[in-house]
């Protein structure tokens, strides 16, 4: 899905001579990268469509655990050992970030009869991400920083009071425990270092299977027990959409954007995904989000937009993926 993680550390490739430090500021974005970043957005914004569709046939967690057996297979040439020391902020970073927020926030999808409501709560989880790294890594954030945070979590409060959301305070609670998993995956995950993009999110598939696996057979009855399912046809084209579209293609076209810019500039453009994510429920899937959903979901967007334009100005990391 879409999110904004914060501060992250995975590798990435030498810069191109011409673009080091100051000189991506600088620079105007071509064409050609305002197109892939467009494209992102299209991408992961889709991807809230592509999963509700597929787990109208398979459960919230055998859509997962499907997902990350693609995504494995066909990352799994990039896989490299982590360096010595990485182990244990790797796994957590995988857990939090892979098994957990992909489960829960998949979970909910199966079980909400809209999917606007749930694109905009995810967002909750840049001031989550904001919080916990103050209490875990001690970082320190000003009044404004707090503003946004308040801001946030005012428009989530506004958000719970719709009717709509109020029918479903289960879908409510699944989405914000994945929220709040991703964001204390994403702490871990600013502390790890030598790890790849690509080989990242084949560990994080890996490391995803077996806990899902675990939760699917003690969770759900018939788990898996029904493979014709998967052949249904919204089925196996959200399961490809989200693992080939979302994963793959997504992933690698931001990791290719954050070596030729900063990632703090990109990353505002990014808060579109929860917009084109409601525009696109309201079109495909027949949403009709309420004036307090839309209220609320304003802003909590407005706040994590502060939140993110707070991290540029101040020099901090921010970066999204699905």
């Amino acid at each position: 899905m879409s999110g904004l993680y914060a501060g992250t550390e995975i590798t990435p490739a030498p810069l191109p001579p011409l673009l080091l430090d100051d000189q991506r500021t600088r620079q105007a974005m071509p064409a050609l990268h305002t197109l892939a970043l467009t494209l992102i957005c299209l991408i992961w914004a889709g991807n809230f469509i592509a999963a509700a569709s597929a787990v109208q046939y398979l459960s919230g967690l055998e859509f997962t655990l499907l997902r990350f057996v693609v995504v494995l297979a066909l990352l799994l040439p990039w896989i490299r050992r982590p360096v010595s020391g990485q182990w244990f902020n790797l796994t957590m970073a995988c857990l939090g970030m892979g098994a957990l927020h992909f489960g829960l926030v998949f979970m909910a999808l199966d079980r909400s009869v809209d999917i606007a409501s749930i694109a905009i709560l995810m967002q909750v989880y840049v001031p989550l991400t904001t919080l916990l790294a103050v209490i875990m890594l001690k970082e320190r954030i000003g009044w404004r920083t707090s503003s946004g945070i308040s801001l946030a979590f005012l428009g989530v409060l506004i958000v719970g009071l719709d009717p709509l959301v109020l029918t479903q305070l289960d879908v409510v609670l699944l989405v914000l425990a994945s929220a709040f998993c991703l964001a204390l995956g994403t702490i871990f995950m600013r502390r790890i270092q030598g790890v790849g993009m690509l080989s990242f999110q084949a560990w994080n598939a890996l490391l995803s299977i077996f806990p899902l696996a675990f939760a699917g057979w003690l969770l759900e009855p018939g788990f898996l027990n029904d493979p014709a399912k998967v052949f249904q046809t919204s089925a196996w084209k959200g399961l490809l959409y989200s693992a080939i579209g979302a994963s793959i293609i997504g992933h690698g076209l931001f990791y290719w954007l954050i070596q030729r810019h900063e990632v703090n500039r990109i990353t505002p453009y990014l808060l579109t995904v929860p917009i084109l994510a409601v525009g696109l429920s309201i079109w495909l899937w027949g949403d009709r989000p309420g004036p307090r959903l839309l209220v609320g979901g304003g802003l909590v967007i407005l706040g994590v937009l502060w939140i993110t334009l707070r991290a540029r100005n101040r020099g901090r990391v921010i970066t999204e993926t699905p």
